[in-house]
């Protein structure tokens, strides 16, 4: 089973960090990004252990804490590019995995993808039509652009979330999961009120995959209920 990085507190393991050998060409933000990325443990672990993106580990960290992914579960990945996600669901035994994005995505062994807008009316019938059914755990690792402007920015992720969620909704068996980025805030009650009313248990966790710097959270609700 691949398995993230060792992290100590400081965040780096001793004797990582590289410097940029020429900033030459490169903006201010540009060299500071490409600097985090090659003293990040989990860039390079996923590089190491094939996956598309250090993303992957926050799916390993998450499933790992709440048991998400079940043998012969269906999976549904939203907004799934590069495909890391499904990536993960795969390898942890998913019985069938289908990503859905509006960009196409690189073949993954043992997962399908549809090109798509999950907003579109269709879409859930297309969804079900390729997994034979309805979904066990919708998966959304979407973000909108930033801002810059964190109450923005905060506003932006929690309605993708909801809309997220809403779809989610429609294709959930009884007792199924769903998992959902949101940013830290306090106008998330929209959200988790009628969470929590379809859910048997809605909680919040910070994988330790995600940077210490970003506001990044991610809510976790199992148990799907559905209306009688």
């Amino acid at each position: 089973m691949s398995t993230p990085p060792r992290v100590p507190p400081g965040g780096s393991p001793r004797g990582l960090a590289v410097a940029l050998k020429t900033a030459r060409g490169r903006t201010t933000a540009s060299q500071r990004w490409l600097a985090r990325q090659l003293n990040d443990p989990y860039v390079q672990a996923a590089r190491a252990q094939g996956w598309r993106s250090r993303a992957a580990f926050k799916l390993i960290e998450l499933d790992e804490r709440f048991h998400l992914i079940g043998r012969n579960m269906r999976v549904l990945d939203l907004g799934a590019a590069p495909g890391g996600w499904a990536q993960v669901a795969v390898r942890r035994g998913a019985g069938s995995v289908l990503g859905l994005d509006l960009l196409p995505i690189d073949p993954v062994p043992g997962a399908r993808f549809l090109q798509g807008d999950f907003l579109d009316a269709a879409i859930a019938e297309r969804v079900r039509e390729a997994l034979g059914g309805g979904v066990d755990l919708v998966l959304s690792d979407m973000a909108p652009n930033t801002t810059g402007h964190a109450a923005t920015d905060h506003m932006r992720i929690v309605a993708l979330a909801e809309l997220a969620f809403t779809f989610a909704r429609e294709v959930l068996v009884e007792g199924g999961g769903f998992v959902a980025k949101v940013f830290q805030g306090g106008s998330e009650r929209a959200l988790l009120e009628p969470m929590k009313r379809h859910f048997r248990s809605v909680r919040h966790a910070k994988p330790p995959a995600s940077r210490r710097d970003s506001s990044e959270l991610y809510v976790v609700a199992q148990g799907f209920r559905r209306p009688r």
